[in-house]
């Protein structure tokens, strides 16, 4: 079975974009003009926006892969090194991102479901989606060949 979905991150995105605005007015109140430090930081949150803007997942026969955005970040695992799949729920403290919990590492871009993945020589790390049981699904079904 082949696999590929691409959640959009309505919150990271949003969030980073409703920044934008706040971060202008501050600095138009604070020194009446835009400096280099607000240039700076408005272009770092735009940036962010996009490369936080979605989160792609693809199961093919190989491989596990998955990215943010325009391909920012991308990690792959071989397959036949998944030792287990399971849909489970983060908490609303992990927050989204890239980030390390106590589950191991999280990829998430919006919501608090996820699909924790066991790889042989790894730790576990929990790939957030919109559609868990689709993505836990595809991963036994390849994996089980």
């Amino acid at each position: 079975m082949q696999y590929r979905h691409t959640q959009v991150g309505y919150v990271t995105g949003g969030v980073t974009i409703a920044a934008l605005p706040l971060i202008y007015y501050a600095f138009m109140v604070e020194d009446g003009e835009l400096g280099l430090f607000a240039y700076t930081m408005l272009s770092g949150f735009g940036v962010l926006a996009i490369l936080f803007s979605s989160l792609t997942v693809q199961v093919t026969g190989r491989e596990l892969m998955f990215y943010f955005g325009p391909g920012f970040w991308t990690r792959r695992f071989a397959l036949d090194d998944i030792i287990s799949v399971e849909v489970v729920r983060n908490s609303a403290l992990h927050g989204w991102g890239i980030r390390y919990t106590p589950h191991g590492w999280l990829y998430n871009v919006s919501g608090l479901r996820a699909v924790e993945v066991t790889i042989r020589g790894e730790e576990q790390l929990r790939i957030g989606t919109d559609e868990p049981e689709a993505l836990k699904q595809a991963l036994e079904e390849t994996t089980a060949r």
